[in-house]
């Protein structure tokens, strides 16, 4: 679906990274946690490629959607200068989100970076299907914890880690994961994130027979499966290797169908 979405605020919240927030109810209707949006940022030709931002909130009651991304590049930089009151050319929502299972009944969350924003989305889900939710939250430092202030408004139990011992554990979510695990029984685990935070987290669950989905999003480039920049290789249940996009099967995969080794 494509269509223009009035910008009802966009503010930076910590250098680089910003919060925008677009009226559609339409999009608000179909989105399921983990989809993304691909966002004109400039003009029609400059820059040429959409960008495919994911998803962070949603508000049913006011019909907003908003997105939580961090400046990268040109089309990002454009994208940071857009104003309130502007519209918005997206399309969307696309891609393969999470699913929540009714037999899970604890799920753990892990973000890492601005890979905690499309699991915010998931969270929300989550709280209000009843489930008991425990977020892990990662960041290089106390200043780039993202969402933490949302999080703990929306009645999570949130544990923190950062890098450099700022806040929280001092050390990474893939530790703070292994430690909650040998306390705790965990139905389902959600990620996204760097790559190497999900390679460790996939093999922690799928060692110890726990579903795990992640995102990976990071992988995305043009959206829409033109530019096969986001291929991943996998393995179906007989060992074949299979190929498939990060933006049209994905974003979110099990776990046990991505190849970790390559």
């Amino acid at each position: 679906m494509q269509t223009e979405a009035l910008i009802i605020s966009q503010k930076e919240i910590v250098p680089g990274f910003y919060l925008l927030v677009l009226a559609s109810q339409e999009i608000v209707d179909r989105a399921q946690p983990g989809q993304f949006l691909h966002v004109r940022c400039g003009n029609s030709y400059d820059p040429l490629l959409r960008r495919p931002i994911s998803i962070h909130a949603l508000d049913h009651h006011k019909g907003e959607v908003t997105l939580l991304y961090r400046v990268v590049g040109a089309g990002t930089k454009m994208l940071a200068e857009k104003k309130a009151g502007e519209k918005l050319d997206v399309l969307g929502p696309l891609g393969h989100g999470f699913t929540l299972p009714a037999e899970a009944k604890k799920i753990v969350l892990v973000g890492g970076g601005i890979g905690a924003a499309p699991l915010f989305t998931l969270a929300q889900a989550a709280v209000q299907a009843g489930n008991e939710v425990c977020f892990l939250l990662g960041a290089s430092s106390e200043r780039y914890l993202l969402v933490q202030e949302q999080l703990e408004r929306l009645g999570v139990d949130l544990s923190i880690a950062t890098d450099d011992g700022s806040a929280g554990w001092h050390g990474n979510t893939v530790d703070l994961l292994a430690r909650l695990l040998i306390a705790e029984e965990v139905d389902l685990i959600c990620a996204c994130g760097p790559h190497i935070m999900l390679k460790g987290i996939a093999r922690l669950a799928l060692r110890k027979g726990i579903d795990c989905q992640v995102s990976l999003e990071e992988k995305m480039a043009c959206g829409v499966g033109a530019c096969l920049g986001c291929v991943c290789q996998g393995k179906r249940e007989d060992g074949q290797d299979t190929y498939k996009k990060v933006c049209q099967h994905g974003p979110v995969f099990a776990a046990k169908e991505v190849n970790w080794d390559v």
